[in-house]
């Protein structure tokens, strides 16, 4: 076999070798597949067993790390309260415990506040923010309260959810802190927020928040719950600076692990 033939064959062997190689069907040489990375849904999963257990955890240590956590808002009775949480909305507990006083001392009752002129009111609750639309609610809550319910606030949730302006936070607000009540988890900014980072609850929606908090915290809990997250959330998981090296509940919250760069 001449020189030429020989080295012609030789190229075509190795040719074939490395088709044959790169076809998978010869393992010597392979290069192993990388491994593919795990989904979020993969990282996330969590057992609901495990998420009621982590959550009791959450609550206890906030518990301790919160013990005099209460309703901020100022009132000696149910109608004060409803009325402090209707202006509260879009608003600091601060600036609605300036502006209740003087409101309080104008329209005592809700046989008052039903009787009074709009723009005296919007006056009043100018700034607590959105006050035309707070002026038109107060005065219609407190018409429906005398016209429903001889001047007596409610106290079940269909009852208060009917009131103008009166949705479920409001309504969660009056029957734990006004008559010891809990028939659901007050769901706020703060609530929302927290709850999001501690992956006790996903989304924005405050009322699909409520119903899976509601699944996994012990009732006894429920009113205390807002109080808690709102505690933290403004003393340590403040929002884009959070001090999560000071968290009570940082080796329990799953975006304490995350990067920096993730919005909190």
């Amino acid at each position: 076999m001449s020189r030429k033939v020989g080295q012609s064959e030789g190229r075509k062997a190795k040719s074939a070798d490395r088709r044959v190689v790169g076809s998978g069907r010869v393992g010597a040489g392979r290069r192993p597949a990388p491994a593919k990375p795990a989904t979020a849904r993969a990282r996330g999963k969590e057992s609901i067993e495990s998420k009621k257990k982590r959550a009791a955890d959450i609550v206890a240590r906030l518990k301790r790390a919160y013990p005099d956590a209460h309703c901020a808002l100022h009132f000696t009775s149910p109608y004060q309260l409803i009325v402090a949480t209707i202006l509260s909305a879009q608003c600091t507990d601060v600036r609605v415990n300036i502006v209740t006083p003087a409101f309080f001392r104008q329209w005592p009752t809700p046989a008052r506040l039903a009787q009074a002129r709009m723009a005296d009111v919007e006056k009043a609750v100018m700034s607590t923010g959105f006050f035309r639309n707070k002026a038109r609610n107060l005065v219609a809550m407190a018409q429906a309260l005398v016209a429903s319910h001889d001047s007596i606030v409610p106290h079940t949730m269909a009852e208060l959810h009917a009131l103008p302006g009166v949705g479920r936070k409001t309504a969660n607000v009056v029957l734990s802190n006004a008559f010891g009540i809990s028939e659901g988890v007050t769901v706020d900014t703060h609530v929302t927020r927290l709850c999001n980072l501690l992956r006790l609850a996903i989304g924005t929606d405050a009322v699909k928040i409520e119903q899976q908090l509601m699944q996994l915290i012990a009732r006894e809990d429920w009113a205390i719950l807002s109080h808690l997250l709102i505690a933290h959330g403004r003393t340590i998981c403040i929002a884009n600076r959070p001090k999560c090296e000071l968290c009570v509940v940082n080796a329990l919250c799953p975006s304490a692990k995350e990067p920096l760069a993730v919005s909190r």
